[in-house]
């Protein structure tokens, strides 16, 4: 669990199907939600952990407890919208992301959880909603043996 620089830089190109503001727009809500956890007294581990199945955005020390951060933001609307949008199939993606973290760094013995973080920017505020979605789900599929 050291201090390894394992995250996209924003300077990240857009893909066809990502355009540029999107990204910028992702990455600035990570940084609120990493914020908004170290307010906490959770120690943010890792931003944006990629590997060749996917992307995880934060991964969070909390006590003892790895946290396995999904943030979800919006622009308008309705900040539970943002946070339903972890559908069963993210939830599987998720899970299969956190495994191989786990697997890579030998710490399949410590105690994990999904947290989803949803983050509103209302117009006119520089400052973002956040809820916090504790233990949001459980490992989904063959590998929720290790949840």
């Amino acid at each position: 669990m050291g201090n390894e620089a394992e995250r996209v830089g924003e300077d990240t190109p857009a893909s066809p199907s990502r355009p540029w503001w999107r990204r910028w727009f992702g990455t600035r809500s990570e940084r609120a939600a990493a914020r908004f956890l170290k307010k906490l007294g959770y120690r943010v581990l890792v931003r944006n952990y990629c590997c060749p199945i996917g992307e995880l955005d934060l991964i969070a020390l909390d006590g003892r407890c790895l946290v396995f951060v999904e943030v979800r933001s919006t622009a308008e609307g309705e900040v539970t919208r943002a946070a339903a949008s972890v559908d069963d199939a993210k939830q599987r993606r998720l899970t299969r992301l956190a495994l191989h973290f786990l697997q890579r760094k030998k710490l399949l013995e410590h105690a994990a959880r999904f947290d989803v973080l949803a983050v509103r920017w209302p117009a006119g505020q520089r400052a973002p909603e956040i809820v916090h979605h504790r233990n949001a789900f459980e490992a989904t599929g063959r590998f929720q043996m290790f949840s």
